[in-house]
């Protein structure tokens, strides 16, 4: 692994700005969530805008690293209610899903509007697993504390052996990425804890740690764990994580989503959703390539009490990759990426109230 340097930083952010990727330049939040061929009652959604609640980056961050770091786009968020505001934890990037990412947070009031932080970026590369940046931040509240997940991107030694079950499925390139965790009691001041997955798991490429988590944004214990859902990555076999306290976790291959009746194959899990009421029900809402290749969003459902046991699916979804909350009376989650380019805007979407 690289060592983190400023020199190596500057040529990941030098690097970021000649990024540009057709396919994801032209994916809009709308073609997934807007609508859905049918809609049974367990479903989550469809999804409309919410203008109300659209949010602006007007100004520049001082740059931790001193290599003049800016971004012209915000996307992948995740958000959290505390006190009555909106917490808005967003991925900045020097261009749309370029590398050379930080994540800051913005601050929701409803009498006064929105206000960046003005300490951001709250997290932002510090450890050589982050050289080539720190990105999609995944929010849980759990015993009164904060737990953040999120990607860190870094330059891997080609020396290093995958292994894995399926290593011709995810073969070791340039780039690793790993899931770290970093833990606060405020939403603002962030203390890193370092690599939540190990690499005899994720074979040194692991996105997504999906939660199970509640309309307030509580992680929810199945069976007495805490269970963490990963999609993308180890070695091309799904494996689900174990945790009584969302620190320490032990993981293990699982099979929990079938796509038959769909088609097509998987991409990655965006959330897991539990919902309210005396018997709640667990959704994973999650992205794939269609029978024709073409992206897609679709949900699963399961029981509560079988977490693994899909019973039904139902194509359209939210992929709110940080996770849907209840705010204002009805399910909310944010995103950027319909955002005009250079614009820095974030856009709510909202389901009916239920």
């Amino acid at each position: 692994m690289q060592k983190i340097t400023t020199e190596a930083l500057r040529t990941s952010y030098e690097a970021a700005l000649l990024f540009s990727n057709p396919l994801t330049d032209t994916i809009s939040t709308e073609q997934f969530s807007a609508a859905y061929p049918e809609c049974p009652e367990w479903a989550v959604g469809p999804f409309r805008k919410d203008d109300s609640l659209t949010f602006r980056r007007v100004r520049d961050w001082d740059d931790p690293a001193g290599i003049g770091w800016t971004a012209d786009s915000i996307f992948n968020p995740s958000i959290m209610e505390r006190d009555g505001k909106l917490y808005l934890f967003y991925r900045a990037s020097p261009r749309k899903e370029s590398v050379s990412s930080r994540i800051g947070v913005a601050v929701y009031d409803p009498e006064t509007g929105w206000q960046d932080n003005p300490g951001n970026p709250v997290i932002y590369p510090t450890m050589d697993n982050e050289i080539l940046g720190c990105e999609d931040p995944k929010v849980y509240l759990a015993n009164g504390r904060y737990y953040m997940f999120y990607n860190g991107i870094w330059t891997t030694d080609q020396g290093t052996e995958q292994g894995g079950e399926n290593p011709e499925v995810y073969p070791l390139g340039d780039v690793g990425c790993d899931i770290n965790a970093a833990v606060s009691d405020d939403l603002i001041h962030w203390e890193k804890l370092g690599l939540a997955v190990p690499h005899e798991i994720s074979r040194y490429w692991a996105k997504g740690a999906v939660i199970p988590r509640n309309a307030h944004g509580e992680a929810v214990k199945i069976d007495g764990h805490y269970l963490m859902y990963l999609s993308e990555g180890c070695g091309g076999t799904t494996h689900v994580g174990r945790s009584t306290d969302l620190v320490d976790w032990t993981f293990e291959p699982q099979d929990y989503l079938d796509l038959g009746p769909l088609g097509g194959s998987l991409h990655e899990v965006a959330c897991a959703i539990v919902s309210d009421g005396e018997r709640p029900e667990l959704v994973l809402d999650f992205f794939y390539a269609d029978a024709d290749g073409q992206f897609a969003a679709a949900q699963a459902l399961y029981d509560i009490s079988r977490p693994f046991t899909q019973k039904a699916l139902n194509r359209g979804g939210s992929l709110a990759w940080g996770g849907l909350l209840k705010f204002g009376g009805s399910w909310v989650f944010a995103q950027g990426w319909d955002a005009p380019a250079g614009s820095r805007e974030m856009y709510f979407y909202r389901a009916d109230p239920s």
